[in-house]
């Protein structure tokens, strides 16, 4: 595994706690701005947010384990990518089925959505910020 590799776990790590926490502040924000509609686009903005997110991250950690491939560069890639892809994906379908339903209040969902792309950043920065990688790994 490249050097990396524990930094990525770290940051998936502390990306699931944070999606869980702020699951948990939105369904109360929710509830208080507008009842259950505003619950239940809370939950949804603060999880698909933490999802999509998580999905890059896990990528990269995923595809780290064909570092002794020979074509490890090509396989890096199209994983990652290919998940942006699948995420872009995802998220044009979410918003299609969900912008008009009357069950949630969209307001609250976008909320969520852009809480978890900002805490999600924030963590990513403090997690490379704190680690320790060596400038030359898996030299040999």
């Amino acid at each position: 595994m490249p050097a990396s590799q524990p930094m990525l776990m770290t940051a998936l790590r502390w990306g699931i706690i944070a999606t869980v926490a702020l699951i948990v502040v939105f369904a109360g924000i929710g509830w208080l701005v507008s009842d259950t509609r505003g619950l239940v686009g809370g939950v949804l903005g603060a999880a698909i947010g933490g999802i999509l997110l998580g999905i890059t991250v896990g990528s990269i950690a995923f595809a780290n384990r064909f570092i002794e491939s020979p074509s490890y560069i090509v396989v890096f890639f199209v994983i990652v990518l290919g998940s942006w892809i699948l995420k872009f994906i995802g998220f044009l379908v979410a918003a299609v089925l969900l912008r008009d339903q009357s069950w949630l209040d969209p307001k609250v969902m976008f909320f969520g959505i852009i809480s978890a792309v900002i805490v999600s950043l924030a963590l990513d920065v403090l997690v490379i910020a704190k680690s320790r990688i060596p400038t030359v790994s898996g030299a040999k």
